[in-house]
This record gives C-alpha cells, sequence and structure tokens, in this order.
C-alpha cells in the first residue's frame, strides 16, 4: 500500500530549485521526488557498501593485470625474433 512521507521547513531555494527540475524532466515535485527515493534506495547503503568491499579478496596488482591481459592477447608478434 503506498504511504505518503511529508517534509516541513524545506528551504525556499531548495523547493525552487525541486519545481525547476522538475519541469526540466516534464513531471510534477513528487513524481521528481518519488522517482529520486526509489533510486536511493536502490542503491546500498555506506554500511552495506563498505562491508561488502571488506569481503572482496585482496587487490589485484598491476603485475597481475599485465599478466592477465597478455593470456589473453596471447604472444607478441614479434616475440620469436
Amino acid at each position: 500500500m503506498p504511504k505518503t512521507i511529508q517534509i516541513r521547513d524545506l528551504d525556499d531555494e531548495v523547493y525552487a530549485a525541486l519545481v525547476r527540475r522538475a519541469a526540466e524532466s516534464a513531471v510534477t515535485v513528487p513524481e521528481l521526488l518519488r522517482a529520486e527515493a526509489a533510486r536511493l534506495v536502490a542503491r546500498p547503503s555506506m554500511r552495506e557498501w563498505l562491508e561488502r568491499t571488506r569481503q572482496r579478496s585482496a587487490p589485484t596488482t598491476s603485475a597481475r593485470v599485465v599478466e592477465a591481459l597478455d593470456d589473453l592477447r596471447g604472444p607478441w608478434p614479434d616475440a620469436g625474433r
């Protein structure tokens, strides 16, 4: 079931900027804020992001990157000379 959110004490400049952005996108301010809220919650929180990055394996060194690229590319054309 849809919920309603009310924001109080919004600065005039902020509201004017929201009106401009909504007009540029040919939507209403509530439609703009609804889309922005959906975009915001689709991203992980800072805590979730940090936790995921801590679980990654050790960073790849540039030497390992070059080695992987060499494996993909194959031998250099002048390697036999």
